[in-house]
Order: structure tokens, then C-alpha cells, then sequence
């Protein structure tokens, strides 16, 4: 935690302008650079994910943002004034870190008011403030246990209620929820999103959970290798990625390819390597090379006992490829097909379970036909 003595006074500033700017910022240890020139604005106000799998930087970058790390290059502007040489306890800034790093010895009420005794805050307003969080976060009746009296969902309320309590501009948030089980992990998504938003403050989280991410941002900055590959919003992220790493790296995703044969208006004709031809949605942006992938969602492709009539979804174009089911998946609100097609290609189907019987569901060495639109596709270049 970032619970020390005072704090730098800092403009509200603007209220249109970013509340947060990482400008061209570069942390090299040794040979190695762990972060490599990402920009990127944050709005106040806003709940903004960082996304990567390890070791990609994201959480080099928060500890940037924190204080902890002092970058080699670039600006970090909070209110438009450069932090970068701040220390972290003169920031008005918290981090909530992974391991939550309560004192074992102090209890709920203690830990909570640690920093803002620290700070020197008159005992009322400590009393006011710890009262103010501890019904925030849900722990009345629990002020005088300590961490090892409480489950790992209270601990993390307790970390989080510590970091809020002197009321920092921005909340920056480890990976959190990573040690809590799957149920109490979702609870709390939902816990830290009620708060984020009744608070109207700025977090910032660190995650390599897509559904995490997807779930509780605003926005989300996605980073492979210290560099920002993509930010957009969950949707535009999921349906619209602008390149083969982040299609495959948020959510599932059927990856064809291929050869671009021919362009009519906004579509185009590609001879894929090992499903046929396929019709696919010319991409907003003009390619620089003939030799493309093709992305598409699982839950874009439907599977029928027989192809579909023309346009029979009132699309134009739309791509029937046969094949045969060789694996089936149930998991409660879908289930998922692998089918092999007749050129090879392996696609993914993810299928609502409408129904509460099987009655319209297909069984491995069934032969299916697999069909999608021309709009479902995404062509990106490999």
C-alpha cells in the first residue's frame, strides 16, 4: 500500500481533460525492456483494464503508475503534471496489491485506519472515515478481527477498504481477485464494480483473465512484449481486433487461412488453404498484402443437418461448409462442437442450450453442415 504522510497537492484540472496520460513510457532492468513506449489517456471516472499474459509488462507499467518503479523514458501526467520522479506516498494514488499484504497483527479497524493515522488525520475523522468504509465494503461486525479470522473474500474487502479510505484519485488493483475461487471471484467483480461506480473514481486493474476483464472495464488496453496492442472496449475488442494476437488471445476464435482471390464492393473472395471458399466482410482497413486470416467467433457458426437456404438469415453471403462432429462439449448454457470439415479445417461451434432436453443437439460422427455470414468474419493479415 501507498500509505504514507502527505500528499503533493495536485489540480482537480479540467474535467474534460484525462485524468491519467502515459506518454511513450520505457522501463528497461538490464537488457530486458518490460515496458516499450505504450501511450495511452484515461478518462476520470473510468474503469480500465490492463490485459496481457505474463510477463508482457502490465504490471511494470501499474508499479510505474504507482511510484514503485521509475521509468527510463516518457511521462507519466497526473492532472497534467508530470509524476514520474513523485514519490509513492507523496501521489495521490493507491495500489492494492495481489497478496492484499494486511498486517497480521492489527485488526479490521487498525489495518483500515493504518494510513490515515500515518497521515496524522485528526481520531474523529479516522473513526468517521473507518465507519464510512467498513459499511462500504460490507464488514460490519468484523471491525476487531484479525486477517487470519477472516476468509479470503473478507481479506480482499479489507485490503480494499484500506486503499480507499484516503480517498486517492486513482485505485490501482494487482490482479485482486487471482487467489479467490471462481464463485466468490465473480461476487466480487460485481462488489468492485458497485463500488467503482458508486465512488466515481478511477481504477485501474492488472489482469491476464479475459472474462475478468471483459466483464467489470470500461476500456481495455491490451499488452503482449511492454507494448499496447489494442484499446477499445470489451465489444470492440472481442468483435473487431485489430490483429491476429489479440483475435486469439480474447476469447475463442476459429483462425482460416488464406489467399484473397477477388474483391466485389465490401466483400471479398478468399480461397482458404483447408476449408474452400470462403466469402468474408471487407475490413475497414485497406491490406497491404493478399495472404490474410480469417476470425470467427465460435458462437458465429451455426451447424444445421442441412445447408441453409439462400440468404436464410436475410444476410447476403453466407458460407456453408460441410464436414463431420468429432468432439462435443456440454457446459450447462452451451455447448460446444469441433467440427472437421471436408478441406481439412477444424472449426469451433459454441451452441445455446435453449432447450432442456438434447433434442436439437449433435453427436460425434454426425455429418453437419457449418455456416456463417460474410459479416462474421474478420480479416485481419497473419
Amino acid at each position: 500500500m501507498t500509505d504514507d504522510v502527505t500528499q503533493i497537492p495536485i489540480d482537480a484540472g479540467s474535467i474534460d481533460a484525462p485524468l491519467l496520460q502515459i506518454d511513450a513510457v520505457v522501463k528497461r532492468f538490464g537488457g530486458f525492456t518490460a515496458v516499450d513506449g505504450p501511450s495511452l489517456e484515461i478518462r476520470r471516472g473510468e474503469f480500465f483494464a490492463l490485459l496481457g499474459p505474463s510477463g508482457c509488462g502490465k504490471t511494470t507499467l501499474l508499479r510505474m503508475l504507482a511510484g514503485f518503479e521509475t521509468p527510463d523514458a516518457g511521462r507519466i501526467l497526473l492532472n497534467g503534471r508530470d509524476i514520474a520522479g513523485v514519490p509513492p506516498h507523496q501521489r495521490p494514488v493507491n495500489m492494492m496489491f495481489q497478496n492484499y499484504a494486511l498486517f497480521p497483527h492489527l485488526s479490521v479497524r487498525d489495518n483500515i485506519a493504518f494510513g490515515l493515522k500515518r497521515a496524522s488525520l485528526p481520531r474523529a475523522e479516522i473513526a468517521s472515515r473507518v465507519a464510512e468504509m467498513v459499511a462500504l465494503v460490507k464488514l460490519e461486525g468484523m471491525e476487531r478481527r484479525k486477517p487470519d479470522q477472516l476468509s479470503g473474500g473478507q481479506r480482499q474487502r479489507v485490503a480494499l477498504a484500506r486503499a480507499l479510505a484516503r480517498r486517492p484519485q486513482l485505485l490501482l488493483l494487482d490482479e485482486p481477485l487471482a487467489a479467490l475461487d471462481k464463485k466468490l471471484r465473480e461476487n466480487t467483480q460485481s462488489e468492485l464494480m458497485r463500488l467503482q461506480r458508486q465512488l466515481g473514481m478511477t481504477f485501474i486493474i492488472v489482469t491476464h483473465d479475459q472474462e475478468e476483464a471483459m466483464m467489470m472495464a470500461d476500456r481495455i488496453g491490451v499488452m503482449e512484449s511492454g507494448r499496447l496492442e489494442q484499446v477499445a472496449t470489451p465489444r470492440q475488442l472481442y468483435e473487431a481486433p485489430k490483429s491476429r494476437w489479440v483475435a486469439e488471445f480474447v476469447g475463442g476464435v476459429n483462425i482460416i487461412e488464406g489467399d484473397v482471390e477477388s474483391r466485389d464492393g465490401g466483400r471479398m473472395i478468399i480461397a482458404t488453404h483447408d476449408a474452400g471458399q470462403v466469402t468474408a466482410a471487407a475490413p475497414a482497413q485497406p491490406l497491404t498484402k493478399d495472404r490474410v486470416c480469417i476470425a470467427i467467433r465460435p458462437e458465429k457458426v451455426r451447424l444445421s443437418r442441412r445447408a441453409p437456404a439462400p440468404d436464410a438469415d436475410h444476410r447476403a453471403a453466407i458460407n456453408r461448409l460441410e464436414g463431420i462432429v468429432t468432439g462435443v462439449s456440454y457446459l450447462g448454457g452451451q455447448t460446444d462442437y469441433q467440427v472437421r470439415l471436408d478441406g481439412g479445417a477444424v472449426l469451433r461451434a459454441s451452441v445455446a442450450n435453449t432447450a432442456r432436453l438434447d433434442v436439437d443437439a449433435y453427436h460425434v460422427t454426425q455429418r453437419v453442415v457449418a455456416w456463417f455470414a460474410s459479416d462474421d468474419c474478420v480479416v485481419l493479415e497473419p
